[in-house]
């Protein structure tokens, strides 16, 4: 009898921490809390892009900068200069002394991957749902977050993305296309610069 009393005694407790474990787990309103947090911010980038048909990677490099609400940049340095900024709805590309601007309503699977990033990066869960299935797992030290596209022509072109990080901080962005290229983005934050 009493054998029994300590083994459902032991179960009772098992069954008590792993409900406790669960009703504290790191959730996405937790994350997007944390990310809401910073207003705007800079950083440094790699990135290798892996391409089917090519022998290795392609290596770029530059500066990335996000102003809430909406509000990215992306400065490549290496292998030749180019900037894209995203300002709202509208999209520009410059490279080589030419300039082309174009609304992200034109391209809405180029939307939808603005918004991947735009929408983590302001914390909005919301506007994140209405283009991702989205997966949260770890702790708020060391995160990730999987996006699976919803749209149909995002998901013609892109399979999912992965943004990891570390409490309200991107630190990292990897996409994987239909067709089986891939990109994996390194982020480093310029400390002060926010």
């Amino acid at each position: 009898m009493k054998i029994r009393l300590e083994r459902w005694c032991r179960w009772l407790l098992a069954v008590l921490a792993l409900s406790a474990s669960s009703a504290w787990a790191f959730d996405l309103p937790e994350l997007m809390s944390l990310l809401a947090r910073q207003q705007n911010g800079e950083a440094r980038f790699t990135e290798q892009r892996f391409v089917r048909g090519l022998e290795g990677p392609l290596d770029a490099s530059g500066t990335l900068s996000f102003q809430a609400p909406d509000k990215l940049i992306r400065r490549t340095l290496s292998p030749r200069p180019e900037t894209m900024t995203v300002d709202g709805n509208v999209l520009t590309l410059s490279r080589g002394g030419r300039t082309r601007t174009l609304t992200l309503d034109s391209m809405p699977e180029l939307l939808g991957m603005v918004e991947a990033m735009r929408s983590t990066l302001n914390g909005n869960a919301q506007s994140l749902r209405r283009y991702f299935r989205s997966t949260l797992s770890g702790t708020p030290d060391k995160w990730t977050l999987a996006l699976e596209p919803i749209d149909e022509r995002l998901a013609a072109q892109v399979r999912s993305l992965r943004l990891n990080g570390k409490a309200g901080e991107v630190l990292g962005v990897e996409m994987e296309f239909i067709g089986g290229d891939r990109s994996v983005m390194v982020i480093t934050p310029v400390r002060g610069a926010s």
